[in-house]
């Protein structure tokens, strides 16, 4: 909440241009923090803007607040990284290597190598086994790590046709090797109701088609369609709820879905009524709804 005036603080001066309370709009985001923490440590990008003395020269908000172009929602551990030079994350936080490029633009060395990927004895990835969404390893990972590999990786003897082809998903015994699992499909949706609420929706806009599951059956149903930009190292045998398909159409997934041997075995939708016009008494609809597919 605002502060008005900065009420009860020292007003700034001529040698000390900054009140003792500061107002900050990060990325939309408002933090209000005294002024020795932003200059807590020298060198930093927050230590140069606010020991200045030209104020003027620094940007701002409608409301008079100092403005910062960045994430918001990242800047918090940057602040608190700034009042008292340690580092606290949530467990499996999956924003690490953002909040490093946060940290390298802010200026704070230290922070950034706290933050850098620590490697092992066997040069990978160390003590933070996970690096975005959080979930627990799965007893027999280990055994399916080894199915996945005999899968993708079927040897020239167990070709079906001649040349040496490989016959994706099937094994020696010319059985399935395509493995169980869940894949779950969300979308928000909007619609347009006229007067009469009996009439058919006007249209149906649908902004995102999310997909949550395992990252390697998620990759065997849709392919190339697949968006894993928001998740783009997640190992095969860790689930997922961050990746989206590159088109919109239900249909479209719902296919893929059914060419790869999923069902439907539940699903569950919500609605809220967002806004209504005063001329024309249309109300838009939005809706979040889930379907969940399973393949034994």
């Amino acid at each position: 909440m605002a502060l008005a005036d900065n009420a009860g603080c020292a007003k700034p001066s001529e040698d000390f241009p900054f009140p003792e309370i500061i107002e900050l709009n990060v990325g939309g985001q408002v933090y209000i923090t005294r002024h020795p923490t932003l200059v807590s440590v020298p060198g930093s990008l927050l230590w140069e803007m606010f020991t200045q003395k030209n104020v003027r020269s620094l940007a701002r908000d409608s409301k008079g607040r100092f403005f910062v172009d960045r994430d918001g929602f990242l800047f918090r551990y940057i602040l608190d990284y700034m009042r008292d030079q340690q580092l606290v994350l949530p467990d499996h936080f999956p924003e690490r290597s953002r909040l490093q490029r946060e940290a390298e633009y802010f200026m704070l060395p230290e922070l950034v190598k706290m933050l850098a990927p620590k490697l092992s004895k066997q040069n990978s990835l160390g003590d933070d086994p996970c690096q975005s969404d959080p979930e627990e390893l799965s007893p027999n990972a280990d055994a399916t790590r080894n199915l996945t590999s005999a899968s993708v990786m079927l040897p020239s003897a167990m070709a079906g046709g001649p040349g040496g082809a490989i016959t994706t998903g099937v094994g020696a015994a010319g059985t399935d090797v395509r493995r169980a699992g869940f894949i779950t499909i969300g979308y928000r949706g909007s619609y347009t109701l006229g007067r009469d609420s009996q009439t058919d929706a006007k249209f149906r806009r649908v902004a995102r088609i999310m997909v949550c599951g395992k990252t390697s059956l998620a990759k065997e149903v849709f392919g190339d369609t697949l968006n894993e930009s928001r998740d783009p190292d997640r190992p095969p045998e860790r689930y997922t709820s961050r990746y989206y398909l590159k088109f919109t159409f239900l249909e479209q997934a719902f296919d893929k879905l059914a060419d790869a041997g999923f069902h439907m075995v539940a699903c569950n939708s919500t609605g809220t009524c967002a806004f209504a016009h005063d001329q024309t008494d249309d109300r838009i609809w939005t809706s979040y709804t889930e379907y969940v597919f399973y393949r034994e």
